[in-house]
């Protein structure tokens, strides 16, 4: 795979996957169901979803469900990420952003000058972003001295 933007048609296989990711979410206290799927450098795709907790602060959303799952497996390669999301009490989605936490995992795990995050209310109605157009100046392993 290459460092390219994503064709048409890999945007919309990426973002049927993240609406797959989403149907799993576990979320009974904000009733927001987020799906996610990461598409590593050599073609595999790992889905997530947010899965929640009573205690708030042992959430975990579905970026960084999809990114630790492609870790654990040993990827470490990765060209973008489609994420969708939406209320339980509304039908439609809407464009869904990943969070400070998971845009810090991804600057951890990314280049943040070729990484795609694929945010989308549909596979007709989507927008690309460069990781870097997240979080520009990011804290990364550079920043420690490394």
């Amino acid at each position: 795979m290459n460092t390219d933007r994503l064709s048409q048609q890999q945007a919309v296989k990426l973002i049927g996957e993240a609406f797959a990711s989403q149907k799993r979410a576990y979320a009974p206290y904000s009733h927001f169901q987020v799906g996610a799927a990461l598409l590593c450098r050599d073609g595999s795709i790992y889905g997530g979803c947010n899965i929640e907790n009573a205690s708030y602060g042992a959430c975990n959303c579905a970026e960084r469900t999809a990114l630790f799952r492609a870790v654990y497996e040993e990827k470490k390669e990765f060209c973008a990420i489609a994420i969708v999301g939406k209320s339980q009490e509304k039908e439609e989605f809407d464009y869904c952003a990943p969070c400070g936490i998971c845009r810090q995992v991804m600057a951890e795990f990314c280049d943040p000058d070729t990484f795609q995050v694929i945010v989308a209310k549909s596979t007709e109605d989507y927008k690309i972003y460069l990781l870097k157009e997240l979080l520009p100046l990011s804290f990364n392993g550079s920043s420690l001295g490394k």
